[in-house]
């Protein structure tokens, strides 16, 4: 039986805090060993007209030169938990995966293709998994980057915290692709419901946060978490 190709995708581009990424990175190379998958870095710019989370639509690309089946993304600042499963078997091919969602309507300026989808799915981004049948949800924007700053308000939380506009293009264009394409989605939590997984820590994301606390908070969820070093040290030496 031929195995499926796979591929662990993050974004750190300009050599984004390396205090961050020098804890984060190990884990996500040794899920990516442990799932059989490939890590890709995406290091270099390609839209430089665009917001810098913008760049994770180079899978859209990327995704069919490496002629993978199933695409997994991470933001650089996600930690994950050794024991974290491959989620992938646990997924049919039609539909997309994402860590959690909101409504669109919250953040996002309504467009005619979330009008008409009218499930007013806002993606959250920073955990996605998606097949080769679903690289549109990493379609290419169909508007200016100013237009699509435009229709994306942080909450007055995020506001408060130093989330701009420029923060959310990316959620922003994958929400919409999700109701131009008719994507089907599945949220994680639901999925671990499905499958049976008790409430285990699988991965962590601080997003309202400086880059200090964020360290902070990944150091302790690394010792919390009892993290052995042969994992927090996995593939330093590689890349």
């Amino acid at each position: 039986m031929k195995s499926l190709k796979k591929t662990v995708f993050t974004l750190c581009v300009n050599d984004y805090a390396p205090e961050i990424t020098a804890i984060t990175f190990p884990l996500m190379r040794w899920y990516a060993r442990k799932i059989g998958a490939d890590f890709h870095v995406i290091r270099e710019r390609k839209f430089h007209d665009w917001p810098i989370p913008y760049e994770k639509f180079q899978i859209y690309d990327l995704a069919r030169e490496m002629q993978n089946d199933w695409n997994i993304f991470f933001d650089a600042d996600t930690l994950i938990h050794p024991n974290t499963p491959d989620w992938t078997i646990y997924l049919k091919k039609d539909t997309i995966a994402q860590h959690g969602n909101d409504i669109s309507s919250v953040r996002l300026q309504a467009n005619e293709y979330f009008l008409r989808d009218g499930r007013w799915y806002g993606s959250a981004g920073w955990l996605t998994i998606a097949s080769d049948w679903c690289l549109d949800l990493w379609y290419p924007a169909q508007m200016t980057p100013q237009e699509a700053t435009a229709s994306c308000f942080p909450t007055h939380q995020e506001a408060k915290a130093g989330i701009t506009a420029e923060h959310l293009v990316d959620d922003y264009i994958m929400s919409c692709n999700v109701a131009r394409f008719g994507l089907k989605t599945k949220i994680l939590k639901e999925l671990r419901k499905e499958v049976g997984f008790a409430e285990l820590p699988f991965h962590s994301h601080g997003f309202m946060m400086t880059n200090e606390q964020k360290v902070k908070l990944l150091e302790e969820l690394v010792e919390q978490w009892g993290i052995p070093d042969c994992y927090k040290n996995y593939g330093r030496d590689t890349q």
